[in-house]
């Protein structure tokens, strides 16, 4: 059961470093590149109007707001990096967290890039791979970026994880 909980514990701690160093990066991209950081309250609406049945928008800043929406995407966004997190650590084991390496930090983080081009975007209306966007090679481009640098995260909490808690 103690390893349970370490898996558990380290996938937690991270998944949200990890998503932390993501934001952090979205911030900076704001200030030096004037990149819009993503809309995590159009995350949750997508997401709340789920539960309603309704998957796939046009636009989904168009669609009608739903209750907490906000709420609903942060806290979506932070949980899906401390599942990537697991997703990690049930590939290379508990073991990569007591040393970690940057090479699997950075094909998670890289591959968990399928996720917004796959998903998220066609579903909030954006197409797949960001192609209905007005630039889509550019959106693709800062996407998988800030998806390698979720990478790095990852190998930054990794350490973290094992100075703090292993």
């Amino acid at each position: 059961m103690p390893e349970v909980t370490d898996y558990l514990v380290c996938a937690l701690l991270m998944g949200v470093g990890a998503t932390v160093v993501m934001d952090l990066w979205g911030v900076a991209r704001k200030r030096l590149l004037g990149v819009p950081q993503l809309e995590y309250r159009l995350v949750g609406r997508w997401l709340g109007h789920m539960a309603r049945g309704r998957f796939r928008h046009d636009a989904i800043a168009t669609s009608p707001p739903v209750g907490g929406e906000r709420l609903i995407g942060w806290t979506a966004h932070y949980l899906t990096g401390v599942a990537f997190a697991a997703i990690l650590l049930a590939i290379w084991g508990l073991d990569w967290a007591h040393h970690p390496t940057i090479r699997p930090a950075l094909i998670v983080g890289i591959a968990t890039v399928a996720a917004p081009f796959l998903i998220m975007q066609p579903g909030m209306g954006a197409g797949i791979a960001a192609s209905r966007t007005p630039h889509p090679t550019m959106a693709r481009l800062h996407s998988l970026i800030t998806h390698g640098v979720f990478g790095l995260g990852l190998y930054a909490a990794g350490w973290g994880t094992n100075v703090l808690y292993l």
